[in-house]
């Protein structure tokens, strides 16, 4: 099993960036150094007022830090980005960390990030899927002409192909069932989110299974499941330690209208503690180990990205997780 550090790309108004950065650097070279073979970070729009870096610089910046690690947007919002600008970023992100990079895309729920960049929000299942064809050609054809219904190309080439043949593998995100039969039959790997339970997830495991077999295609490339995580000194704090931030973060989703998340923001806080259970990955090093254990039998998974830190969280704590998650690492392998 590979695991992945997805670092926090957010933080309250009022807080100086500049040492945030300092710390997200740190937080990969301690990763790196402790078993972690993958780095991921999130994508959105006006989130304002959290402040947030923006992907493919953030990645372009930590990939100094990250040699021989896998690089790529946990998610990137597909449908309303340009698909020619993506694939031309994806390259150029391709070679910076040596054919490593893992294209991750979604389609995005936030209305206003749509209406910000003039996209109606209707359109965002047909330019996700026309996109994601298209850039596929761009990678892999000298010449395109494309002719769909949001995206037209005539006879152009991409500025730069990707090192790895063939182009990065593209995993595809969602959590409806129809949303996972659609990520089993155009992506390389559908990528689980943070939030649902072990239960929704093996439902979610068997339509993904069922829709790659009904469509003749071999096992996917990946298994990969995104978590939060936190490993304590001891299983009594480890969920106080962190609860805090993990609650701004969370109770940021709900007002986004993120139904993923479960709870209305007036009800999150009272429920968050219930919220949690089934769900994160807290504890001490012996919880933690045996709930990444019944991820993998329970669900093939092969490829566990972690979370480890959040608005307000500090970054000793950060430390401290990242280097006890290293000694399970070494325990599994």
């Amino acid at each position: 099993m590979k695991f992945g550090i997805y670092v926090a790309s957010q933080w309250p108004p009022g807080v100086d960036l500049g040492p945030q950065l300092g710390n997200l650097l740190e937080q990969v070279r301690v990763a790196r150094a402790n078993g972690f073979e993958s780095l991921w970070t999130a994508q959105h729009f006006l989130t304002a007022p959290m402040q947030m870096f923006q992907t493919a610089p953030l990645l372009a910046r930590l990939m100094a830090e990250a040699e021989g690690m896998e690089v790529g947007p946990a998610i990137l919002l597909l449908p309303m980005l340009n698909p020619v600008l993506v694939a031309e970023e994806a390259a150029t992100l391709d070679w910076f960390c040596g054919g490593r990079y893992v294209l991750a895309v979604g389609m995005g729920y936030r209305r206003e990030e749509f209406e910000s960049f003039g996209i109606p929000f209707r359109q965002r299942l047909g330019r996700f899927t026309e996109a994601i064809e298209l850039i596929r050609r761009l990678w892999t054809e000298d010449r395109v002409t494309f002719e769909g219904n949001y995206y037209r190309l005539r006879d152009v080439g991409l500025s730069l192909k990707p090192k790895r043949p063939g182009g990065p593998p593209i995993w595809v995100g969602g959590s409806a069932p129809a949303a996972v039969e659609r990520a089993a039959r155009i992506g390389d790997a559908w990528i689980a989110s943070f939030s649902p339970t072990l239960a929704e997830l093996t439902a979610q495991m068997r339509t993904y299974g069922a829709a790659r077999e009904a469509a003749g295609l071999p096992e996917p490339q990946a298994r990969p499941l995104c978590r939060e995580c936190h490993v304590g000194a001891d299983d009594h704090t480890a969920l106080s330690e962190v609860r805090g931030p993990l609650l701004y973060k969370y109770e940021a989703y709900a007002s986004w209208g993120n139904e993923r998340v479960g709870a209305s923001r007036d009800a999150f806080a009272q429920a968050f503690d219930g919220f949690c259970r089934d769900r994160f990955l807290i504890g001490d090093a012996a919880r933690v180990k045996d709930e990444i254990l019944r991820y993998r039998e329970a669900l093939g998974v092969d490829h566990l990205i972690l979370r480890l830190q959040w608005p307000g969280l500090d970054q000793r704590t950060v430390l401290d997780s990242i280097e006890r998650l290293g000694r399970i690492i070494a325990e599994l392998r």
